[in-house]
């Protein structure tokens, strides 16, 4: 399984891509971005959406494609990724920094550049992650996007990016925590930080359906089988990433509460994208979907390759 994650998203050309309007959730993510990259050496993307269609819906057609207006909105786009370009340099001049300015909305431009990108990041403010710098924007990246999606969040109590920490990673045993797995332990890696893999073996309401099979067993031993599921997935990585140092957490609640928690003493949480149904449309899970909206430290959903 190990062996099965290279793609696209991990080639030496694939770029670490920002999304930015100006905002100080979007310099935060900005930030956050251009550091990674200076560690994984990756170039850095700086990218804004225009929106137009939804410009034209407002004032008409006609309004948007009079060449001053459309003109305004471009020259206004390009110097805000250009002053972005300039603060990532300064912060890390041995990092290629890069612009994109499109006529495309932004769900829809950083949804298409995630296709091939290392890392696709955006930032967040507040305990509510529908209140971000990209509105809306932010969920639909997050469910529809591909590869790798960083919502940089903040501490609540003190409204910086946590950059001390261990990378913590939710392993539920599908092939979509594998790609998580493989995720949590080159950040990890690049870190040099302390990899705590999170186990959460009740997510469906322990006990009260009558077809539970775990009625059929003590606790104890539900836990016991549950360590060495999570022993299983990590055997692998742990030869990979040797220099790793894992700690094992096995826990009977929910795993959103659960990880929400550690995001509390985290730099990063890693989990995997797509929620039990599988369904096309609800790819973002239910704990994804709750630490997007209210983790207090940066979180990294994975899509596995498809």
């Amino acid at each position: 399984m190990v062996g099965q994650l290279a793609d696209i998203h991990r080639l030496a050309s694939a770029e670490i891509v920002v999304g930015v309007d100006g905002s100080d959730a979007s310099e935060r993510a900005l930030d956050w971005a251009v550091a990674l990259a200076a560690e994984h050496r990756r170039v850095v993307r700086v990218v804004h959406g225009l929106g137009l269609d939804r410009v034209s819906r407002v004032f008409g057609r006609y309004a948007v494609w009079v060449p001053p207006v459309l003109c305004a909105a471009r020259v206004r786009a390009e110097t805000l990724v250009e002053r972005c370009a300039r603060r990532a340099r300064d912060a890390a001049p041995e990092v290629r920094v890069d612009t994109e300015v499109s006529a495309e909305g932004p769900a829809a431009l950083l949804r298409r550049l995630s296709g091939s990108a290392y890392l696709t990041v955006l930032g967040a403010a507040g305990t509510n992650g529908l209140r971000t710098h990209l509105g809306t924007t932010l969920l639909a990246v997050t469910a529809h996007g591909f590869g790798s999606i960083a919502v940089v969040r903040t501490d609540s109590e003190t409204d910086v990016v946590r950059g001390v920490g261990p990378v913590v990673v939710g392993v539920d045993g599908s092939a979509v925590s594998e790609a998580a797995l493989g995720a949590a332990f080159e950040e990890s890696s690049q870190r040099g930080a302390e990899l705590v893999a999170v186990h959460v073996w009740n997510d469906t309401n322990f006990g009260e359906f009558a077809g539970d099979p775990y009625l059929l067993f003590l606790v104890p031993d539900i836990e016991v089988n549950e360590h060495a599921v999570l022993a299983e997935r990590l055997a692998g990585w742990q030869e990979k990433y040797p220099e790793v140092t894992v700690t094992r957490s096995v826990a009977m609640s929910s795993p959103a509460g659960v990880l929400r928690k550690w995001s509390e003493s985290a730099q990063l949480v890693v989990v995997g994208s797509r929620g039990r149904g599988g369904f096309g449309g609800l790819l973002l899970g239910s704990t994804s979907n709750s630490l997007v909206q209210h983790a207090q430290c940066p979180i990294m959903i994975v899509h596995p390759a498809m």
